[in-house]
C-alpha cells in the first residue's frame, strides 16, 4: 500500500555512562524512522550482568519508566527494527543475546548478509542450534567459537560474512562497532559526558547532546573499553566503497550528516538539479510530505515557481492493516495525506517526491489533485527509476513489482495519469551529494551489484516474507474482528 520502501534498522550503543539505558532510549527515539516493528535495549551492569528488554512495537509502546529503571548498567546497546530477513515476531527482535564460553554477547544489526543461508547451513551441520530466523544470529554463533584471542575471532567472523552491515556489539567489558568493508550502512562515533556513543545517524547525537567525533570507516572495527577507543581494519587492501545512495535520497533524517554533508542540503540540491534537467512550466510546486519536502523546496528555489504545502500529513496514523478491497486501500492512502483544494484549483501543479516503487500511491495523489480541480499535474522524482531489487537490506520488492522494471517511462506516466513525468538522472543525483559515482551502491537503479548474491535465493526469501506478511495481516484482521465482537458483547456492562 505504501509506495516507499520500508526502512531497515537503527542501532545505538553507549559505554561508560550512568544513564546508559535512558540515553539509549532517547537515541533510539531519534532513529525510530529506521524501524517501527520492534525495539530493544540490552545493558551491562557492574557485576557484568546483562539485562534485556525488547518487544514488538514503537519505542513508546515497548518501554516505560519502570522498564527503563530495570535496565541498570553503564553500558548499553539498542535497536529499532524493520525486518528485511526473518519473520516479524518477538523472537527476532533485537538486540540478540548469547551466553557462551567466552562470556555474554549482545548484538544489534543494520543491514543484510547475502551469504547468510550458506553460513547457517554450515553452522547447523556442525551442531549449532538457531533460536531465530534473522541473519544477525549467525554472527553470534561465529563469535561464540571458543578462542583465547577474542579480537582475532571477531576479525575472522567479519571476514567470513558478506553483504551490508553495521553492528553494535556489547560484551561484558566492551562496546564494539563494526562497519562492512564497502560501507553500505552508516555508523558514527560521538561523545557525551566523557562516554563514547555509536549510532546509525548523527541526529541521535543531537537529541542527547552528544558531540560528533567521526564516522566509523568502511571495514573498521572500533573497540571501546575502560582504556578508550582503539581501531582495527579487518580487511586487507582497499575495498570499493558502496554507500547506499538511498540514505541521502530517503532513509536518513534531514537533520543527520553523512560523510560531512547535511542530508537536508543534499536533498534540496537534488531538487535544484531536478529542475535543471526537467524545466516544466507550472503555477505551484507541491511536495509529497514528508519525503518530498526537501527536493520540492530545491525545485521551487531553482525554478522560481512558488512552493505550497497543499498536502497536509496526518502524523497520528497507526499501523496500516492489509485490507480486503481496493477502495479501502485508497482510503488508507488518503487518511495519511489530505489536500487543501483552494491552493491548487485551476492551477498547473508540479508534485515532487523522492521515489516511485509500485506507483499506486503517486497515482492516487495525481487523481486527488485532478478531482480537486488542478488543471495539470506534473510528477517529478528526485532519483532515477528503480528497476532492480536490493539484497542488502532495503525492502524493495521483487523486480516484477517495481513500476519502472515493467513499464516504459511513458507507460509509467500514463499509469500515473500525469501530464508529464521527470526522474532525476543518476549523474545528477550523485552530483548533488558532492561525492563521486564510485563511492555509492546504485544497484537498485542500474543493476550493478557491488557484492555478488544469488538472485534465486533472494527471490525465495522475498516470497517467504510475502506469505508471512499476508498471514500476519489475516491474523490481525481476525484479532480486530474478535475485539469488536467482544466489545459489542459486553456493551451493557460497566458502560464499556
Amino acid at each position: 500500500m505504501n509506495d516507499h520502501p520500508k526502512h531497515y534498522c537503527g542501532v545505538f550503543g553507549i559505554y561508560g555512562h550512568q544513564d546508559a539505558a535512558m540515553l539509549t532510549y532517547f537515541g533510539l527515539y531519534a532513529l525510530q524512522h529506521r524501524g517501527q516493528e520492534s525495539a530493544g535495549i540490552v545493558t551491562c551492569d557492574d557485576e557484568k550482568q546483562f539485562r534485556v528488554h525488547r518487544a514488538m512495537g514503537l519505542l513508546s509502546q515497548v518501554f516505560t519508566e519502570h522498564t527503563l529503571g530495570m535496565l541498570r548498567g553503564k553500558s548499553a546497546i539498542g535497536h529499532t527494527r524493520y525486518s528485511t530477513t526473518g519473520s516479524s515476531m518477538i523472537d527476532n527482535a533485537q538486540p540478540l543475546t548469547a551466553d557462551c564460553a567466552c562470556g555474554q554477547i549482545a548484538i544489534a544489526h543494520n543491514g543484510n548478509l547475502v551469504n547468510a543461508a550458506a553460513l547457517r547451513s554450515e553452522l547447523e551441520a556442525k551442531g549449532s542450534i538457531f533460536q531465530t530466523t534473522v541473519d544477525s544470529e549467525i554472527v553470534l554463533h561465529l563469535m561464540a567459537s571458543p578462542s583465547p584471542r577474542r579480537v582475532e575471532t571477531l576479525v575472522q567472523t567479519m571476514r567470513r560474512i558478506q553483504g551490508a552491515y553495521s553492528f553494535v556489539i556489547l560484551t561484558e567489558n566492551e562496546l564494539i562497532g563494526v562497519r562492512d568493508p564497502h560501507g553500505f550502512r552508516p555508523l558514527s562515533i560521538g561523545m557525551v559526558d566523557g562516554a563514547y556513543v555509536l549510532a546509525s545517524e548523527t541526529c541521535a547525537f543531537d537529541l542527547i547532546h552528544a558531540s560528533f567525533v567521526r564516522d566509523v570507516e568502511p571495514g573498521e572495527i572500533v573497540i571501546i573499553d575502560q582504556n578508550g577507543l582503539r581501531s582495527i581494519k579487518f580487511m586487507p587492501g582497499p575495498q570499493r566503497e558502496a554507500f547506499c545512495m538511498f540514505e541521502y535520497v530517503y532513509f536518513a533524517r534531514p537533520d543527520s550528516n553523512i560523510a560531512g554533508r547535511n542530508v537536508h542540503k543534499v536533498r534540496v540540491e537534488m531538487g535544484r538539479q531536478l529542475w535543471r534537467e526537467h524545466k516544466q512550466e507550472a503555477d505551484i510546486v507541491v511536495p509529497i510530505p514528508d519525503s518530498g519536502n526537501c527536493a520540492a523546496l530545491g525545485y521551487s528555489l531553482e525554478s522560481g515557481i512558488p512552493f505550497e504545502m497543499a498536502f497536509v500529513r496526518n502524523h497520528y496514523i497507526g499501523r496500516s492493516f492489509i485490507q480486503p478491497s481496493q477502495r479501502i486501500r485508497e482510503l488508507n492512502v488518503r487518511v495519511k495525506l489530505n489536500l487543501i483544494p483552494e491552493l491548487i484549483r485551476g492551477k498547473r501543479v508540479i508534485i515532487v517526491d523522492d521515489s516511485i516503487v509500485r506507483g499506486n500511491t503517486v497515482r492516487n495523489h495525481v487523481n486527488t489533485l485532478k478531482e480537486a480541480g488542478a488543471r495539470e499535474v506534473h510528477v517529478m522524482i528526485s532519483c532515477p527509476p528503480h528497476r532492480f531489487a536490493c539484497p542488502y537490506g532495503i525492502d524493495f520488492p521483487d523486480p516484477k513489482e517495481l513500476m519502472a522494471n515493467q513499464r516504459t517511462l511513458d507507460g509509467i506516466r500514463e499509469f500515473l495519469n500525469a501530464d508529464s513525468l521527470g526522474y532525476l538522472s543518476k549523474e545528477g543525483m550523485v552530483k548533488a551529494t558532492g561525492r563521486n559515482m564510485n563511492e555509492f551502491c546504485l544497484a537498485c537503479f542500474d543493476g550493478q551489484y557491488p557484492v555478488p548474491y544469488d538472485p534465486k535465493l533472494s527471490k525465495d526469501i522475498m516470497e517467504s516474507r510475502r506469505k508471512h506478511v499476508q498471514s500476519i495481516g489475516e491474523s490481525l484482521m481476525q484479532e480486530e474482528m474478535q475485539i469488536h465482537f467482544d466489545l459489542k458483547g459486553h456493551s451493557n456492562h460497566d458502560g464499556a
